[in-house]
């Protein structure tokens, strides 16, 4: 299909989240929150903040909230969580945390084995052995937001779909309200896994990942650890643009917003972006969709306003 602009009624419910990583260098710091600050623009639902595997970027992660909330307005900033290498207590002590920072919504995951991806995991001695038992510990704080990962393609660890499908139901009865997806390209094999998670009776929303592929071999490296595949249509159509990097970029953009219109219109509500903390590609994407700007919003309210007022008259 070509990208297309989703007609008003279409787009109005839809709600967009995007993630971002916390920054290493006052350089990547400044790239960070000027992306954030460039994508506040399209209202997003809530925004998220990552945490590297066994707690490799706790610090940085816990700073990174922290301004996001109290510096720069975000107050809908998600902290992402792992209980990977740490004792329960550590990670309780992250989790007061961030609720001191005025963090109600938490993004709870496992992590990847100590030894990385690919290595067996094996539970930290006195920690947290699994991601719903991380939910239960932050549902037992009280009225937070806890969203947890789910994968299209199957957890590479995971012997089959119907076991991973069983471990999101343990994170849901757990007390988790809502599943943010890998990163996917195919939309049929997001929509065979929805339904399969509808049967096994989970019916928190099940959010699609969105990655626009800034770049290609980076992505394809990226999705072949996690368990991801990028479709050879994909690969065919941004590969000889490699020396291209304008119309790369707008290949990249039509991919990205061709698959979003696509889900909108299978019934998809929510989209979750992976920002790569950079804002170009991401905006450009929103904007082919036909996602409101904030200022666009604001003039149609005025254009309803008036003409409630006009009536009235």
């Amino acid at each position: 299909m070509t990208a297309q602009t989703l007609y008003p009624a279409e787009r109005g419910n839809l709600r967009l989240s995007f993630e971002y990583f916390p920054p290493k260098t006052d350089e990547m710091e400044a790239q960070l929150f000027q992306t954030a600050e460039d994508l506040s623009v399209f209202c997003p639902a809530f925004v998220t903040v990552t945490y590297g595997a066994g707690g490799s970027t706790k610090t940085r992660s816990l700073t990174t909230v922290k301004r996001m909330i109290e510096e720069k307005g975000f107050a809908n900033t998600a902290a992402h969580l792992t209980c990977v290498g740490a004792p329960k207590s550590e990670v309780d002590t992250v989790i007061d945390e961030f609720l001191s920072f005025g963090v109600r919504h938490f993004v709870a995951l496992r992590g990847d084995p100590q030894g990385g991806i690919g290595s067996t995991y094996a539970p930290f001695p006195g920690g947290y052995e699994s991601s719903s038992d991380l939910v239960r510990a932050l549902r037992d704080r009280g009225d937070v937001e806890i969203s947890v990962s789910s994968y299209p393609e199957k957890h590479p660890e995971s012997p089959d779909v119907d076991a991973d499908i069983d471990m999101l139901k343990r994170k849901v009865d757990a007390g988790a309200t809502r599943a943010l997806t890998q990163f996917f390209f195919d939309n049929d094999d997001f929509e065979r896994y929805l339904e399969r998670v509808r049967r096994a009776g989970i019916d928190i929303p099940i959010v699609p990942g969105i990655l626009p592929i800034n770049n290609l071999a980076q992505v394809q490296k990226f999705a072949g650890l996690c368990g991801a595949s990028v479709p050879e249509v994909i690969v065919t159509r941004l590969a000889h643009l490699e020396d291209q990097p304008t119309e790369r970029f707008k290949e990249a953009t039509h991919i990205a917003a061709e698959q979003i219109v696509d889900l909108a219109r299978r019934g998809v509500r929510d989209f979750h972006l992976y920002t790569m903390n950079r804002s170009p590609l991401i905006t450009a994407v929103c904007d082919l969709v036909g996602f409101e700007r904030a200022d666009e919003m604001a003039q149609s309210e005025h254009v309803a306003l008036k003409a409630v007022a006009g009536a009235a008259a």
